[in-house]
């Protein structure tokens, strides 16, 4: 199963030709996805030849090759991890029972729900990332956003793939809706919020990468935990995938911020700005606004419908099964902040209705690690300056804190002192003009804009100076 053939009209690994019908379906949907890709892919770049990898096989080590292709000629397909023989359902109430082939009748609606909205996500990110490459700070940056995009436009693939096969007329419904939304269109929005936002600069698309994608990397764990398994073969193959996409977040945005720490200690007023670079409060609100439109992607704090998941095996905790023995949750309890009579105070939840929290919890703690990461930048760099993640309470538009403000600490305030303070917490419109008007194309090879540190390696062990775009 680990091979995928390559000489099908759709590549896949999940034997298609066998399955005539269902291959028809899907042949009729390519055009249509290819239709999308040339119109909403990136702009101005479709005939170029980028260096990108492709995978050739679900295994964990030397699943992918490198080669230059035309971004429309990218073969994009079907693929699942392996099944692993005898598993079980990791969690709920059915816990230790064999996992679902085909999907119960019973969840039919819960399963395809999840399935269209993290479909959605996919195609979203591409609309967003439209633009960037006309202001590419360098040609391996530019290869990096396109890697992520036609990724990206495999994970809509995947979804897509399980709605054609265990759906019927209403799961080709469903993903014909996929390519019809568009992201921050008035009339036909993508689902979620957060995915209707735009991402004009490079700062951004960074931030996005960071804590967007790894959003999506605990979105789509908790989905490889789930009772079926077509989903959670899916999902673990586009973990793999993932990794690559937090790096050129957690990466990018070390080093803009290694930059805007040297420009500041060069200029004599320590003003990175005056300099042309990024200055560190800025970087900060952008790391702010980004993290935090990325907390409410977890959904409510306190929530019926994660519970309701979680007992019908249809999501489980990151890692249910190799880091939790008890896989109930039943008579357990989650303690979490809440609001009352206008206060922060603390209540223990049923812990099935807490799942959202224990997911975003375990999110938090990744993002603390890069945190660390570029803190430790900043300490190479010589400065004291110290980025901090707001709190999961601040700037929320979802969930049992939207509706209240809190400072970035946390701490409950009024809406005239947000308002007062919230030039220093979030961008402006001259943040975000400032920043934009540094984004100027640099296309030579091995050059980077003046804005960004350049990259500390080059991409499957090419050097910096290597052509990853044929301009």
């Amino acid at each position: 199963m680990a091979s995928i053939d390559y000489e099908s009209r759709i590549p896949n690994n999940v034997d298609l030709a066998h399955d005539r019908r269902l291959q028809r379906a899907l042949e009729k949907w390519q055009p249509a996805f290819l239709d999308w890709w040339q119109t909403m892919g990136p702009e101005g770049f479709q005939t170029k030849d980028v260096y990108l990898r492709t995978a050739v096989s679900t295994e964990a080590g030397g699943w992918a090759n490198f080669g230059h292709v035309k971004m429309p000629d990218y073969r994009w397909g079907i693929f699942l991890s392996d099944q692993e023989q005898d598993r079980v359902i990791p969690a709920g109430d059915d816990a230790g029972k064999p996992v679902w082939q085909d999907v119960p009748g019973e969840y039919r609606n819960l399963l395809r729900r999840i399935i269209v909205t993290q479909g959605d996500t996919e195609p979203a990110s591409v609309e967003q990332q439209r633009w960037l490459a006309q202001t590419a700070p360098s040609l391996q940056d530019m290869r990096n956003l396109f890697q992520v995009n036609v990724e990206e436009g495999r994970h809509l693939w995947a979804m897509v793939y399980l709605l054609h096969a265990h759906f019927g007329r209403d799961g080709r419904d469903e993903a014909d809706d996929l390519l019809a939304r568009r992201a921050g269109d008035e009339d036909k929005p993508r689902i979620l919020e957060a995915f209707n936002q735009p991402c004009p600069d490079w700062l951004s698309f960074f931030c996005f990468t960071t804590f967007m994608d790894r959003d999506g990397k605990y979105q789509l764990g908790s989905l490889a935990e789930s009772a079926f398994d077509p989903l959670s073969r899916t999902c673990r193959f586009m973990l793999v995938e993932e990794a690559h996409h937090l790096f050129v977040g957690e990466s990018g945005v070390e080093r803009i911020i290694r930059r805007g720490a040297q420009l500041t200690k060069e200029d004599p007023n320590g003003n990175a700005r005056a300099l042309g670079g990024i200055d560190l409060p800025t970087i900060q609100k952008w790391i702010n606004y980004w993290f935090c439109y990325s907390i409410d992607l977890f959904g409510g704090e306190i929530s019926s419908n994660a519970s309701e998941y979680f007992a019908a095996g249809l999501k489980g905790r990151w890692a249910e099964a190799k880091d939790f023995t008890e896989h109930s949750a039943l008579d357990q309890f989650y303690t979490m902040p809440v609001i009352k009579d206008g206060k922060v105070t603390t209540e223990e939840v049923p812990l099935r209705n807490a799942m959202n929290e224990v997911l975003r919890d375990s999110y938090i703690g990744d993002c603390e690690r890069v945190m660390r990461r570029w803190n430790k930048a900043l300490q190479d760099e010589g400065l004291d300056f110290v980025m901090k993640l707001p709190s999961s309470r601040f700037f929320r538009r979802q969930g049992i804190y939207a509706g209240h403000h809190f400072n970035p600490e946390g701490e409950i305030i009024t809406a005239e002192e947000f308002a007062a303070h919230a030039d220093t917490w979030l961008p402006t419109d001259d943040d975000r003009e400032y920043v934009q008007g540094l984004m100027h194309p640099v296309y030579e090879a091995g050059k980077v804009a003046n804005w960004i540190a350049p990259p500390t390696r080059g991409i499957n062990r090419q050097d910096l100076e290597f052509e990853y775009v044929r301009l």
